[in-house]
C-alpha cells in the first residue's frame, strides 16, 4: 500500500508499507539550495516512528543526515532492500 503523509503543513510524498514495514519517499528533482535541503529533509524528520527515510534526487553527491539517506534515483529504482 501506498499512500502520502500529512503533519501540519507538511506533506510526506509516498509512504510505503509491506507488511509490518514501511518506508518514507521524498522525491525532488536536485538538491540545489539550502532551502530545497530544508524541505524535503525536515518533513521526514517529522515522522513519527524510526522507519528507513528516503529523499530520492538526481544528485550523484549523498547528502544524507539524520539517517535520512540521499539517494540517487537510479540507484534507488535498482535497490533490492529498502
Amino acid at each position: 500500500m501506498i499512500f502520502r503523509y500529512k503533519y501540519n503543513n507538511k506533506e510526506i510524498d509516498f509512504v510505503a508499507v509491506f507488511g509490518k514495514e514501511k518506508i518514507y519517499v521524498q522525491v525532488t528533482y536536485i538538491l540545489a539550495t539550502e532551502e530545497t535541503v530544508e524541505r524535503e529533509f525536515t518533513v521526514l524528520e517529522t515522522a513519527p516512528d524510526n522507519y528507513p527515510k528516503y529523499v530520492v534526487s538526481m544528485d550523484e553527491i549523498d547528502r544524507g543526515r539524520n539517517g535520512i539517506k540521499n539517494v540517487n534515483i537510479r540507484d534507488f529504482l535498482l535497490m533490492d532492500n529498502y
